[in-house]
């Protein structure tokens, strides 16, 4: 690369520059949170690599003693008005400092955006911690940042770069005998407030107190008077690096909880539960696990990924440890700190280990034993849990065998029962009507919408529940689940409604067989259980796809993923209109109004299964018709 290079920020990161850069002022010292959370990250980095290459511990030729140990460095300049956070973790080379500051490498980014513009200002600092972006909250206080980088294990091959928040950035190339970086804040004139030492320690206590890492400033001493007066300069260590884990829950108080939390989930809502054990006996290791109390705002973007951070012996092994946490309990952080894994694990070593898959059972056990608690003692709180995160539980019906009991009860459903907002299956089987064999739901966009539905008629008139499941995964989880103590889960829009279908009246076998071949669509005309008060509806062979999941699968873009529903038009033959339609038939078959209103009825039951018309205008000039032959009569 050159020696000097002038560079454009990709354009989703100049608008959140500028949007940092003028309007973001609530909760300005979060910006010290975040730069030292990044060291934090880098220097685990490094321990983490270090760990199959150890000389990259050795790789220093800074000459200060003081920083062989890692750990992050706070310094203060108040003649130059200069902040600066530095670690001597893994560092930046020149060609990832580009992508690492130019750019933001997240899905989502838009709609994060689009969520930030429309935020409260105290909101936005944390809408920026969680998104994972914290190093461009130094703009808040600085009118311009240095950062000075070199990577390890790369000779003394360093780099520059530097920005004023202004669209653009500039690189070069340094020589740099210190591995690590410094970022070196200029701070704005309303913002010299940060270069007060009590202040900085004031922050660093409250948001970086459990940081593994110390975090050290040199802090100026004096003592005497007047001539007399002497000033020395000592490294103080800031943060208490208590690991909280490794504490008796007796000793560990509900705001050094929420603490850690805070720094781990960049959430400032206290967390719904904490969950804090140690197993001990034939395996040994200590967790400390939260479920949040409202998912983040990029919770469902990009590629799903679940994980805890992993110790051994307290020293950080990884952040995300994947093989601790299944995908369906994705919404848990926290800590485990085991003391059987081998210091020098590797994520190819977790997949095969013994000892991890044990963690993971235990993890998982504590989770749904805290849910199921939550569930049966604090309904209200579980319930707004259950909103949050349901979903995802959801999931684990289809992914986890093992657990796939445990996570049924756990679910919570609308349903057709007037007055509640909520029913669990056990408590579903319990109320079900005499007689009733199957476990009934219909699934949908909109609750609104499926209450409304003509499929509930029937077994509305005979007091029979039915579920109304909303979410897109509602569909993989009825055929994962199949049935439920011993109840058969079967759709209301599809299959036969009881065991033996209705007999055509005779007095209608003309005019069904007629609807059959004037309508290709469908393979059969019958006469309908499920209807009362509407005309007609579609329904699908009892193994067939629903309406609904080809709707969700066309929006996607792969409707051609479901296989094709083989239709049956059911009648109500109580309806004046069926009735009408008879007559007409039976005065002559040969009149295209018998064909016309047949196809009403059929877009009538597109329609009543939430689905599109196929062709509108021809469904419009056939009502503008009726209308026009109602009017005249």
């Amino acid at each position: 690369m050159a020696r000097r290079k002038t560079l454009q920020f990709r354009t989703e990161l100049e608008q959140l520059l500028d949007i940092i850069v003028h309007s973001l002022y609530s909760e300005r010292e979060i910006f010290l949170r975040e730069l030292i959370s990044n060291a934090s990250d880098a220097i685990d980095k490094l321990r983490f690599e270090a760990l199959t290459r150890p000389e990259l511990l050795e790789d220093h030729d800074g000459g200060d003693e003081s920083r062989g140990e890692l750990e992050i460095e706070i310094e203060v300049d108040r003649e130059a008005g200069t902040l600066t956070v530095s670690d001597n973790g893994i560092g930046l080379s020149p060609e990832t400092i580009v992508e690492t500051l130019g750019t933001i490498a997240r899905s989502g980014t838009q709609e994060f955006l689009k969520r930030l513009r429309e935020a409260e200002a105290s909101e936005r600092p944390e809408l920026i911690g969680q998104f994972g972006v914290g190093f461009y909250s130094a703009f808040m206080v600085a009118d311009e940042v240095t950062v000075l980088s070199r990577a390890a294990g790369d000779g003394r091959r360093g780099v520059r770069w530097t920005s004023k928040g202004d669209g653009k950035f500039t690189i070069e190339e340094i020589e740099r005998a210190e591995r690590g970086t410094d970022v070196v804040l200029h701070l704005r004139e309303d913002a010299h407030e940060f270069l007060d030492e009590a202040r900085i320690r004031q922050i660093v206590k409250k948001y970086s107190d459990f940081i593994a890492h110390p975090v050290v400033m040199e802090v100026a001493r004096t003592e005497g008077e007047g001539d007399e007066a002497v000033t020395t300069r000592t490294r103080e260590v800031l943060n208490s690096r208590k690991a909280l884990w490794l504490r008796s829950p007796d000793e560990v108080e509900e705001s050094e909880y929420h603490e850690f939390y805070r720094q781990i989930a960049h959430d400032t809502r206290p967390p719904a539960k904490v969950i804090h054990f140690a197993a001990e006996g034939t395996l040994e290791y200590r967790a400390l696990l939260y479920i949040p109390e409202q998912r983040p705002i990029d919770f469902f973007w990009g590629e799903p990924r679940a994980g805890l951070q992993l110790y051994v012996q307290r020293v950080f092994i990884m952040d995300r440890c994947e093989d601790l946490l299944p995908l369906w309990l994705r919404f848990v952080h926290g800590v485990v700190d085991s003391s059987d894994l081998p210091l020098n694990v590797s994520r190819e070593m977790l997949q095969r280990n013994r000892v991890v898959g044990q963690i993971r059972k235990g993890v998982v056990n504590k989770v749904l034993r805290t849910l199921e608690d939550m569930k049966k003692d604090e309904g209200a709180a579980y319930e707004k849990f259950f909103e949050q995160f349901g979903v995802v539980l959801k999931e684990g019906v289809a992914q986890d065998f093992e657990y796939r009991d445990r996570i049924a009860r756990l679910l919570l459903f609308a349903s057709t029962r007037p007055g509640e907002e909520w029913v669990d299956l056990p408590t579903y089987v319990e109320r079900m009507a005499e007689g009733q064999e199957a476990i009934w739901y219909l699934t949908g966009e909109r609750r609104e919408q499926l209450e409304r539905s003509p499929y509930l008629e029937a077994l509305r008139e005979k007091g029979e529940e039915v579920l109304l499941l909303t979410d897109p995964v509602d569909e993989f989880l009825v055929a994962a689940l199949g049935e439920f103590e011993g109840k058969p889960l079967r759709a209301v829009d599809r299959g036969a409604l009881e065991s033996e279908s209705l007999p055509t009246p005779e007095e209608y076998e003309g005019l069904f067989t007629f609807l059959k071949t004037a309508l290709p669509t469908v393979k059969e005309v019958r006469p309908s259980r499920r209807l009362r008060e509407s005309a007609a509806v579609l329904v699908a062979d009892e193994g067939s796809v629903s309406a609904h999941l080809q709707r969700v699968l066309r929006r996607l873009g792969r409707e051609g993923e479901a296989p094709e529903r083989e239709l049956v038009l059911e009648l109500n033959v109580e309806h004046p209109a069926v009735r009408a339609l008879r007559e007409l038939y039976e005065a002559d078959r040969t009149d295209p109004r018998v064909e016309d209103m047949g196809r009403l009825l059929y877009d009538e039951a597109v329609l009543a299964e939430g689905s599109p018309i196929d062709d509108p205008a021809a469904f419009a000039a056939r009502v503008n018709a009726l209308i026009e032959q109602a009017a005249r009569a």
